[in-house]
């Protein structure tokens, strides 16, 4: 029988803990660190931007607290420069609908292109894409793919005259122009330095996402798990057991692995174990050689019903 009972807290000190932990290495790297270790304070800014990244991520599932203003409140100021919070939080929760999952066009977060798009690229669009279908090439280049295709796409529709976008961008230039005094008045790290740290930590986020959904038939079976338990585990906050999270986006991050160790052969079974055993594994694997085709390899993608349950009805206590 399916045991699904994460912890119950009023209050998610793990969370706020670790936001107060990430704000204040974050603050750390930018300032008084630079003068006594340059790359350590990169470094260090790096994985603070990432480990934001991911507290955002829980933000937008309703964590810390159950006022989604006041969660937006406590990581709108954007550490990674790049997407808005209000942007990350609309495409990623349609993300969420299992059914369109790897679709080049209804799932936000896909990689996969419509064969019948690819067969009109430019061979060096072809090869770029290619190239990030690694997870060197994703870690190098995906973030100014993603990035710039989301841009110009968040414009286009700005300039459509869609007001929710436009709504998310300015407060996105509200949270840019915070950073920017943090930068202008009391950070020791130059622009440039952090401009790099900020790329450098959504980078490490594309390890995350990186082969997080494949390609199957059987859309319950597109998403992993990957067994991690060390430093990448807490900088993605579990989300590597992103099945898991799948069928229950409402969990915290810290009860997440109780939950996959008390159903693991349910959650395998589900995803038709499509599993690894850890970062390590998969750096083995894919650092220089690609895990899917760049073409959706089986296109069309297979759809259910709008109303068709994410994890064969099985609930958490949420």
């Amino acid at each position: 029988m399916l045991r699904t009972e994460p912890t119950d807290r009023a209050v998610e000190w793990p969370t706020i803990l670790l936001l107060l932990a990430t704000y204040g290495l974050w603050a750390l790297g930018t300032t008084a660190l630079w003068s006594f270790s340059p790359v350590l304070a990169v470094i260090l800014t790096m994985l603070a931007v990432a480990q934001q990244s991911s507290l955002q991520h829980e933000a937008l599932h309703g964590h810390p607290f159950a006022n989604p203003h006041l969660n937006q409140a406590l990581v709108f100021v954007p550490f990674g420069l790049i997407y808005p919070y209000g942007r990350f939080r609309d495409l990623h929760l349609a993300h969420h609908f299992d059914p369109n999952l790897t679709d080049p066009y209804d799932d936000p977060e896909s990689n996969f292109q419509d064969p019948a798009v690819w067969a009109r690229m430019s061979p060096a669009r072809r090869v770029l894409l290619k190239a990030n279908n690694t997870l060197l090439g994703r870690i190098l280049l995906g973030t100014a793919i993603g990035g710039l295709a989301f841009v110009r796409a968040d414009f286009a529709a700005m300039l459509s005259g869609d007001r929710a976008v436009r709504r998310d961008w300015a407060l996105h230039a509200a949270g840019l122009a915070l950073l920017a005094l943090w930068l202008a008045l009391v950070a020791e790290m130059p622009v440039w330095a952090y401009l790099l740290a900020a790329y450098g930590g959504n980078s490490l986020i594309k390890i995350r996402t990186f082969l997080e959904h494949r390609a199957h038939e059987a859309f319950r079976a597109r998403t992993v798990v990957v067994e991690d338990r060390g430093p990448l585990s807490l900088l993605f906050l579990n989300n590597n057991l992103h099945v898991v999270h799948h069928c229950h986006p409402n969990v915290a991050w810290y009860d997440l692995p109780a939950l996959y160790r008390g159903n693991r052969d349910h959650y395998l079974r589900r995803n038709e174990a499509y599993v690894y055993r850890s970062y390590g594994q998969i750096f083995r694997n894919h650092f220089l050689r690609a895990k899917d085709p760049v073409p959706h390899p089986i296109w069309p993608v297979q759809k259910a019903p709008a109303d068709t349950p994410s994890c064969d009805g099985v609930k958490a206590a949420e």
